[in-house]
């Protein structure tokens, strides 16, 4: 099994910028892919980026150019440095782990609020 732990969310004013962390444990090994994903209240989850162990990056329409996706595979670690953030990136933010075998893994989340 794969467990995955967010940290880094908060409160932040329009036009600033956050870091978010996620640390995989367990079955490392079987993950090929992490990234996050954002769900608002009363909206779907939606892709924010994500990254494969060879450093591929894959990016939601809204985020490109503000947010960048890193892996440290030494840590098991993905990171997501938002800048520039918008209200409209206010979101609980999933970090997401997809393995060899079995159904994606899923963090808790952690909550992202731009406001002012």
């Amino acid at each position: 099994q794969v467990q995955l732990v967010e940290s880094g969310g908060g409160l932040v004013q329009p036009g600033g910028s956050l870091r978010l962390s996620c640390a995989a444990s367990g079955s490392i090994f079987s993950i090929y892919t992490m990234g996050w994903y954002r769900q608002a209240p009363g909206e779907q989850r939606e892709l924010v980026a994500d990254i494969t162990r060879g450093g591929s990056t894959k990016y939601g329409d809204s985020v490109k150019g503000r947010f960048t996706i890193s892996i440290d595979n030494a840590k098991n670690t993905v990171y997501l440095q938002m800048n520039s953030l918008k209200p409209e990136d206010t979101a609980v933010y999933y970090c997401n782990a997809k393995t060899l075998v079995g159904a994606p893994k899923w963090g808790p989340g952690t909550q992202v609020t731009v406001s002012s």
